[in-house]
């Protein structure tokens, strides 16, 4: 056979399981060229026969015209001899060391929802129709490369009609590894609560009829299962927060179109943009006084803020069970209070069994659990609260100067969970995981960091960690560092700094940055706990060079849990018990008996642990302002509330004032004018407003004064309290306006949600220095 000259291209990024192929074998037809193409684990291989200039236009319109869901983060290009092709051929994938990606699940495209609602069409009402366009593909993926055989969809044999689709490169289902129909793959199956079938010609009508009578269901969807109620009935609502121990946090919205949806929030183009997107995540929006002729929403669906989270439908069965209602339902996890969201039929039918009236499961086995992500759009760009279906596992590109030489693993937090896998020059972010206290959250853990190692092929000899002792993430990098492991501990605000320099790809031989870290608490270097942080340096190392006063933590992990105790601690830092207790007509529980044992815990050191905390600085304003006082539900919840209470301040009131003092942001201005202010009855919306812009304000002024030290021009936010708006935008134009470059987070969470991404690049950073 004779040999002629071509080109091999190698093709590197989100290119496998989202029509990539097919597309390059219709591109390489309609420019009538001849060669192969195939799935490497690198991601895909073209060799195709032509002159260097045909190549060149090839690549140009491979990079311009793929597939919706592909992800393009290289293209190399290689002389090469080949046999000569008759014609241009897909061929069976070939195994090697893995570096492609895996594609997130994608929202249903607009094809397959006409197929879906076209009664001529044989796929009509089919509950998992999908294409390469769009469907699951993390959900069930369970190895590389993203072949049928590789998900759990292997159990499901094509019938005649689906495997002719699935052989056909013309056809839209080409290798659409979820490809199926009514008659060869996966059913539903409607359950009552004991779990008797419950036959019915079409279930989503009956679960419509019982959520409009006030019912709640469980939706087994494409990551996981969902608690489903009618969220204009108060009663409703009510009952699935009693059922679920969910008694405050917000609860998610569907509707079924963003018209439905303008009745209800403000939604801004951006937010628009969002919603209608493949990854359809929740999109948090401010709340607005509905159309009178429309119900409107529960109040309790959202009671501590002044935004809804809304999704649009984004699997066949979400859009099969809105078709039939005219009103948002609410679209929650399944789960109990602190458990993770079921994903098996059998764990729904235990954990849901004393909490939905019915349920819609199926058996397609969901491998990888998925939350539904949770971002909010505006003029300034996409911030995430929750970084999970839809957008992970994109990887992140290495900022300039960095490279792994050899695989790292960073393990994250205690909370919100995510995992870090670096390999080469990029950085794979996992999924959302979730709060590791929980014994099932923390076995999802484990799966996903050896789904994850499987699926890039990463054996790593070096971990990241957090420094705190008691983290689960950091005794699981401990139990490594026994088998051998080399063990990095990053210091939990230096990984928030350099997660946001990271996100915006702020180079590694940069100059120093402030960085501004504000969340709960993170242990320091110095054995307490940190929240109120300015740090000065980079992904190397960095200098504690300001805070906010420390304070002690009355009753430790007990006073995050209770903010009282945190506004009793603040107070008495300032003032004497006895004038304290003067305030309890204002603050009923000051005058509580209970804070004699306070006074004793502080006075003989006993579990009061000092923490510069901003997070517990505003739990215990919040608390001053009747806000959650007593106790919390949930993480945040007294800060979200004094944050929506601000918003009803129709003024601009002066900030109250801090003092600045050897770099250390002193409270005492602050809390004798609010208490002078509480006693003479100002509006509480005054004061919450008068805090926030008061505490910018001293944000502000310490980064003025610290330039005077320290030579930097750039500043990174992050950090939990970064997702209160009103600190956000107020910090980040004043910086602005004291021409500063401010980085704020891109890709991902400001909260622990991001912290694997920064301590992956402190350790190689401190790698690449030895």
């Amino acid at each position: 056979m004779s040999q002629s000259n071509g080109s091999r291209l190698r093709v590197s990024g989100v290119v496998q399981g989202v029509g990539f192929r097919p597309f390059v074998w219709q591109l390489a037809n309609d420019m009538a060229l001849t060669g192969q193409v195939f799935n490497d684990a690198a991601g895909v291989t073209i060799d195709i026969l032509a002159n260097a200039a045909t190549t060149e236009r090839f690549v140009e319109r491979l990079c311009n015209e793929h597939p919706p869901l592909a992800v393009i983060e290289s293209v190399t290009t290689e002389p090469a001899s080949f046999t000569e092709f008759s014609g241009f051929h897909i061929v069976a994938s070939q195994a090697g060391e893995v570096s492609t990606g895996c594609a997130p699940d994608s929202a249903t495209c607009t094809d397959c929802l006409s197929e879906l609602h076209d009664s001529h069409d044989r796929r009509y009402g089919y509950p998992f129709i999908n294409c390469t366009n769009c469907g699951p593909r993390l959900s069930i993926i369970k190895h590389i490369p993203y072949d049928r055989a590789s998900t759990t969809m292997a159990e499901f044999e094509l019938c005649e009609a689906c495997q002719r689709e699935y052989d056909n490169p013309a056809d839209r289902r080409f290798h659409a590894q979820p490809n199926a129909c009514p008659d060869c793959g996966p059913k539903c199956v409607l359950e009552s609560s004991d779990g008797t079938v419950i036959q019915a010609s079409d279930p989503f009508a009956v679960l419509a009829t019982a959520i409009k009578d006030g019912k709640i269901v469980a939706v087994k969807g494409i990551g996981g299962v969902h608690l489903v109620c009618d969220a204009t009935n108060e009663q409703a609502v009510q009952q699935l927060r009693e059922r679920k121990y969910r008694p405050g946090k917000a609860l998610a919205l569907m509707a079924h179109s963003t018209e439905a949806i303008k009745q209800y929030v403000n939604v801004s183009e951006h937010a628009k943009a969002m919603l209608s997107s493949p990854a359809a995540p929740v999109v948090l929006m401010p709340k607005r006084n509905s159309d009178p002729s429309f119900h409107a929403i529960a109040q309790s669906v959202a009671p501590d803020t002044g935004m809804l989270g809304f999704m649009l439908p984004y699997s066949p069965i979400h859009w099969l069970l809105m078709a039939q209602l005219d009103v948002p339902v609410v679209m929650t996890s399944g789960n109990r209070s602190g458990s993770p969201q079921a994903i098996s039929n059998d764990d729904a039918r235990e954990q849901l069994q004393d909490i939905a009236d019915l349920l819609l499961l199926h058996n397609r086995p969901i491998h990888n659990r998925l939350d539904d992500s949770v971002v909010l759009a505006d003029s300034r760009g996409v911030q995430f609260f929750r970084r999970a279906r839809g957008f992970a596992p994109t990887s992140l590109p290495l900022p300039p100067g960095f490279r792994a030489d050899e695989p790292l693993i960073a393990l994250g937090g205690q909370l919100k969970n995510t995992v870090c896998m670096v390999k080469g020059n990029k950085a794979i972010v996992t999924q959302h995981l979730g709060d590791l206290h929980d014994a099932s959250t923390y076995d999802q853990y484990l799966h996903t960091q050896t789904l994850f190692t499987s699926l890039y092929d990463i054996h790593s000899r070096r971990y990241a960690c957090d420094m705190h002792p008691e983290y689960l993430s950091t005794k699981h990098a401990e139990s490594l560092a026994e088998q051998g492991k080399t063990l990095f501990k990053v210091q939990h605000h230096h990984a928030h700094m350099a997660a946001c320099m990271g996100d915006n790809q702020y180079p590694l031989t940069a100059p120093k940055v402030l960085g501004i870290c504000l969340d709960g608490t993170g242990y320091g270097t110095d054995g307490s706990l940190w929240g109120g942080e300015f740090l000065f340096g980079g992904y190397h190392s960095i200098e504690r060079v300001g805070s906010i006063t420390p304070f002690p933590l009355i009753g430790g992990a007990q006073a995050i849990k209770s903010p009282w105790r945190t506004l009793y601690a603040q107070l008495r830092q300032h003032y004497s018990a006895t004038d304290i207790a003067a305030f309890a007509n204002l603050i009923p529980q000051l005058g509580s008996p209970v804070c004699q044992t306070f006074d004793m815990m502080l006075e003989k050191g006993l579990n009061v642990p000092m923490t510069s905390s901003a997070g517990r600085l505003f739990d215990a304003v919040a608390a001053a302002l009747g806000c959650s006082a007593d106790n919390i539900s949930y993480e945040g919840q007294a800060a979200i509330q004094l944050e929506t209470l601000a918003g009803q301040c129709s003024t601009t009131p002066a900030p109250y004032e801090f003092t600045i003092e050897d770099n250390v942001i002193n409270t005492r201005l602050l809390w004798l004018a609010l208490l002078d202010d509480l006693s003479g009855g100002r509006d509480k919306a005054s004061i919450a407003a008068a805090f926030h812009s008061g505490f910018v304000a001293a944000l502000l002024t310490m980064t003025a004064h610290l330039r005077q030290t320290y030579e930097f021009d750039t500043v990174a936010l992050s950090g939990g309290v970064m997702q209160n708006q009103r600190v956000f935008q107020g910090l980040t134009a004043g910086l602005e306006s004291q021409g500063l470059t401010v980085l704020t987070h891109k890709t991902l969470p400001a909260n622990d949600g991001g912290i694997a991404f920064g301590q992956a690049l402190v350790a190689l950073a401190q790698v690449s220095s030895v």
